[in-house]
C-alpha cells in the first residue's frame, strides 16, 4: 500500500474547487481524493432549480447564476484543479472547462452520463460499465479514511478500546431505491446477530438517517446483554472511531460507501443483503467477495470467522492516477470545449 511519504505530491498545495450538490456521500468522495492529493480546496455546493435541475447533466448552468462573473461563487481566478461528482455538478464542471481551458485540470467522480470530453479524467467504480481512454476504475469509492487517519482515530477512541474483543461493528443503512428492508429481512438480521452474539466480545452499533426504527430495535434486541456502544443519534457520530477500533464488521448491502469504508480497514466484513438489489450492486458485491474483503452474513454462526486482505484505499489510488495524468497532460490531446460534452 502506497503511503504519502512514499511518493511525491506534485499537486500538493495547489488551488482546487470541489463541486457537489452538498450530499454527504458526494462530499466524502471528492474530499477524500482532494486530501490524498494535498490540494488547497474550496467546496462549492450547487443547487440548480426548475428546468435547469431537471435537465442536468445535459443543460448548461442557468444564465441567472452569471457563471464566471465577479461576485458569484464561480468567479475567477480559476483553480488549478476542479473535482466534481453527481449529475447536478456536471453543468458547472463543463462551464469551468469552457471558461478556464487548460488552466484547470478537471476530474469527475462517477459516470457523468455525458461525453468523456467533460473532464480530463473520469473515475467510475469497477462495477460501472463505463470505460474509455480517460476513464479509470477502482473496486470501491473514494473516502477520507486513509491509513493515517484510521491510526489517528484509533488513538482517539478512548473507552471504545476498553470493550472486550472481538469488537463487532454493526453499520446500518436502510431502504433506498435498490433495497427494501421488509419485516422478514429485519428478522433475518436479528437472527444472524443473535447467533453471532455468544462469540462476540462486544458490539459497536451505528445507524444512518435511513435506518428504520424497527431495524435498530431488532439489532438492539439481538445484542442485548453484551458490552456495547449504540449511537442513538445524539452528539457526534462515533462512526470513524468504530471503523478504526472494530475487529469485525457487519454492514448492510444498500450503501456502496459504507461497505467500501469498512474494507479500508483490512478487517473481515460481513455483508447483510436485504430484499432487492440490482445488476450494478451485484457486480459490486461480487467483486469485493472475489477480492477477499467481504463474505455474506450467515444466519447461523458457530464462530466468527477471520480473514485478511490488503486494505482498499481508493482515494489514494485515484489520486495517484490523477497525479500521473496531470504530469503527462502536455502529451495528451486537449479535451476542452467540445460541443458534445
Amino acid at each position: 500500500m502506497m503511503r504519502n511519504s512514499d511518493r511525491t505530491q506534485p499537486l500538493k498545495g495547489r488551488s482546487a474547487w470541489l463541486i457537489t450538490d452538498g450530499k454527504i456521500g458526494m462530499d466524502v468522495q471528492v474530499r477524500g481524493v482532494a486530501d490524498a492529493l494535498g490540494l488547497d480546496y474550496e467546496i462549492k455546493h450547487v443547487a440548480p432549480c426548475g428546468l435547469w435541475r431537471a435537465l442536468a447533466p445535459w443543460a448548461p448552468v442557468a444564465p441567472r447564476e452569471r457563471f464566471g462573473q465577479p461576485g458569484t461563487p464561480f468567479a475567477p481566478p480559476w483553480p488549478e484543479v476542479a473535482l466534481a461528482t453527481g449529475r447536478l455538478s456536471i453543468p458547472y464542471i463543463r462551464a469551468v472547462g469552457r471558461r478556464a481551458g487548460a488552466k484547470t485540470y478537471r476530474v469527475v467522480l462517477q459516470d457523468p452520463k455525458t461525453s468523456p470530453a467533460i473532464a480530463d479524467l473520469i473515475w467510475v467504480p469497477e462495477h460501472d460499465k463505463r470505460r474509455g481512454a480517460n476513464v479509470i476504475t477502482t473496486l470501491t469509492a473514494a473516502h477520507s479514511f486513509s491509513p493515517e487517519r484510521l491510526v489517528q482515530l484509533r488513538a482517539a477512541s478512548g473507552d471504545i478500546l476498553d470493550l472486550p474483543p472481538p469488537r463487532v461493528a454493526v453499520v446500518l443503512g436502510g431502504p433506498n431505491s435498490i433495497y427494501e428492508f421488509r419485516g422478514e429481512d429485519i428478522d433475518r438480521l436479528r437472527l444472524s446477530l443473535s447467533a453471532m452474539s455468544p462469540h462476540a466480545g462486544s458490539f459497536l452499533i451505528t445507524p444512518s438517517r435511513r435506518t428504520p426504527e424497527a431495524l435498530l430495535a431488532a439489532v438492539s434486541q439481538a445484542t442485548d446483554g453484551k458490552p456495547r456502544m449504540l449511537w442513538d443519534g445524539s452528539g457526534d457520530n462515533p462512526y470513524g472511531q468504530f471503523l478504526a477500533s472494530a475487529d469485525v464488521f457487519v454492514v448492510t448491502a444498500d450503501s456502496v460507501n459504507m461497505v467500501g469504508e469498512a474494507t479500508a480497514t483490512g478487517q473481515p466484513v460481513y455483508v447483510f443483503e436485504p430484499t432487492g438489489g440490482s445488476a450494478k450492486f451485484k457486480r459490486f458485491h461480487e467483486a469485493l467477495r472475489r477480492y477477499g474483503a467481504t463474505r455474506p452474513l450467515p444466519v447461523s454462526c458457530s464462530q466468527i470467522a477471520t480473514w485478511t486482505y490488503a486494505p482498499l484505499d481508493s482515494a489514494r489510488e485515484i489520486a495517484h492516477e490523477v497525479e500521473q495524468r496531470w504530469l503527462g497532460r502536455t502529451a495528451m490531446p486537449p479535451m476542452y470545449g467540445s460541443s458534445k460534452s
